[in-house]
């Protein structure tokens, strides 16, 4: 395919100067007042009248409330139609208070992406090593298996409806790996469907990820606009992966979701990352409680447990067991996430730079669509450990809330809880995830 679209059209750099036109610029007011403010500009630098400047100050005045405006009604638009939409919600107002900040332009160098890889790497390593040995019992703090009563052998193939469902439900953002543009990729899609269908079941029926999409590219992104660009630790990877392996992992994706919910195998009390949970239902519940233990006269003892880059240190070989052993999974199923998981790359990219490939050797694909579920999965025995010391939780990802009601003067149940966090955290060395004691 490479090859045809090579003859066919083949890739040309040009250079295109300007930004992208911000969408509320295209509205049929807004390019009125810019046209009539434009022929007032150059009927008075042709003049240099007075009262032509006088017009064209006018004209540029009601240009720019005008522009004012449609911004406003476009960022008003987009809250309104996504009210119940919070993924989307968050996203415009990040985008509205927090604008993109560059890096540093001495950063821009292919030394500076390979020392941000290394960096990124090193970091990790560090948490990983920095984890204590636990001194408890291991067949204790593992958690003995869930016993599965239903498994998951294999997946099913996707057929054209459902390809068109998954492509309408991605994003159109494209990463430096597509051959393609994704919006120019999404048009074209009936053309190459039956390509893709074939690429798609393919890898779901052999079991087997393509080694082709396991490389991620990361973009450095500094943490918030006030810090110093020079340094390396203010600044948080961002991955990309290409477009093709997102329709994968959707089509898997949907077919796993569907078997954790028949099955009863999400914990109850996690809201990170599931349909028709979010963070509000993980601090409704917590809130509610805590009101109704205060209108009781009862108090409460919350204690929030952050854990260090979790998603970056889940141990490979743990995250299989549990896929197996606490979601059910075997065959090519089990086999296809064992070639989804290893064998990863990244590389480091700024601007026209890049850095040499660096292995992947733990964690959960950061910018996928699985990564988030496989952590929950991975997370699952946690609830266990609480549950046995009766203790209060609600979870989002990889932040656990856990909390106790006491009578006043009543240290019972401090003690049960101080119990509860040093077990977690025995479970939590044995799983190389580290609690942000900061």
């Amino acid at each position: 395919m490479l090859n045809v679209m090579d003859t066919i059209a083949p890739i040309k750099v040009k250079v295109i100067s300007g930004r992208k036109k911000s969408p509320w610029r295209n509205s049929t007011l807004v390019k009125n007042e810019k046209r009539e403010c434009r022929k007032a500009e150059r009927r008075w630098r042709k003049t240099n009248l007075q009262v032509h400047y006088d017009i064209y100050k006018e004209k540029l005045h009601n240009y720019n409330l005008q522009l004012r405006n449609a911004r406003r009604s476009y960022f008003s638009d987009i809250i309104t139609k996504n009210s119940h939409n919070a993924r989307v919600l968050f996203s415009t107002v990040d985008r509205l208070t927090n604008p993109p900040v560059s890096v540093a332009a001495e950063l821009h160098s292919t030394m500076a992406c390979n020392d941000f890889a290394k960096f990124f790497t090193e970091k990790i390593q560090k948490i990983r090593q920095a984890i204590g040995t636990s001194t408890a019992d291991p067949g204790y703090v593992l958690c003995p298996p869930k016993n599965c009563l239903n498994t998951m052998k294999q997946f099913q193939p996707i057929n054209s409806k459902d390809l068109e469902d998954i492509l309408g439900q991605l994003n159109s953002s494209s990463c430096c790996l597509d051959v393609l543009p994704t919006s120019f990729f999404k048009k074209v899609s009936k053309t190459l469907e039956s390509d893709l269908l074939q690429i798609v079941n393919f890898s779901l029926l052999s079991g087997v990820f393509p080694e082709s999409l396991k490389t991620a590219v990361i973009k450095p992104i500094l943490k918030k606009d006030n810090l110093d660009k020079t340094q390396m630790n203010n600044y948080r990877p961002i991955s990309n992966l290409p477009f093709l392996s997102k329709i994968i992992e959707k089509a898997v994706s949907q077919q796993l979701s569907y078997f954790l919910k028949q099955n009863n195998c999400y914990d109850a009390f996690q809201s990170g990352f599931r349909q028709n949970h979010s963070t509000e239902t993980a601090l409704t519940k917590v809130f509610n409680d805590i009101c109704l233990n205060t209108d009781s006269g009862k108090m409460s003892v919350l204690v929030l447990l952050d854990l260090s880059a979790a998603f970056d240190t889940v141990d490979h070989n743990i995250l299989l067991k549990r896929l197996e052993n606490w979601a059910g999974l075997s065959g090519t199923v089990l086999n296809w996430f064992k070639t989804y998981v290893e064998n990863r790359k990244y590389f480091v990219s700024i601007g026209n730079f890049t850095s040499e490939q660096t292995s992947i050797t733990c964690g959960v694909p950061q910018g996928s669509i699985l990564g988030p579920l496989l952590f929950n999965i991975y997370m699952l025995p946690l609830a266990q450990i609480i549950n046995n010391n009766k203790i209060n939780y609600h979870s989002y990802a990889d932040d656990t809330q856990i909390y106790i009601t006491m009578s006043p003067g009543d240290r019972g149940p401090v003690q049960a809880l101080g119990k509860c966090i040093e077990e977690i955290n025995d479970w939590l060395c044995h799983n190389f995830l580290q609690l942000n004691k900061n």
